[in-house]
């Protein structure tokens, strides 16, 4: 618990769910060096993780992209979508800051500030797995119930991973 009785990590993001009326599960996730074996160890597929990027504009301000983990941002999609000429990836400090998750745990749920939430429409109609506020631990999502509870646009915003 923080100085003001709110929750920690998944706490915290099990909370927010709540009050929004959406159901989510979070579950143990076992140690992964990539996303091909986390996404086999949760027996789903890489397309089925999803990451909550944080995006920053030229105003400061943030929003957040929720991206398939088989694909990136289309920056000239999502410049287009939210209609700015300038938006970048803030470094970890800055993402912590915004929502008061470290990468790799962020998701919408509990984030310090409610930023408006960009769903990629490949992510649309499926249960998904994503960051749960702390390390070790996976929230399980319906997409739409996600994009309804957050008034998430749900638009093409990804391309395919650039070959590595």
């Amino acid at each position: 618990m923080t100085a003001e009785g709110e929750p920690l990590g998944s706490g915290r993001a099990a909370a927010d769910a709540a009050r929004r009326g959406i159901p989510v599960e979070i579950v143990e996730q076992p140690p992964a060096r990539s996303l091909e074996e986390a996404a086999a160890a949760l027996g789903i597929t890489p397309a089925d993780i999803v990451k909550s990027l944080v995006v920053k504009r030229a105003d400061g301000t943030f929003l957040l992209a929720l991206v398939p983990g088989d694909r990136q941002i289309s920056w000239p999609k999502l410049r287009a979508l939210v209609g700015v000429n300038r938006l970048q990836l803030p470094d970890a400090a800055v993402a912590l800051e915004a929502t008061g998750y470290e990468r790799g745990t962020i998701t919408p749920f509990g984030s310090r500030t409610a930023w408006p939430v960009y769903l990629d429409e490949r992510a649309a109609g499926r249960r998904i797995s994503m960051g749960a506020g702390e390390r070790g631990r996976s929230l399980w999502v319906d997409a739409d119930e996600l994009a309804r509870g957050f008034a998430a646009v749900v638009a093409d915003l990804s391309e395919p991973l650039a070959a590595r």
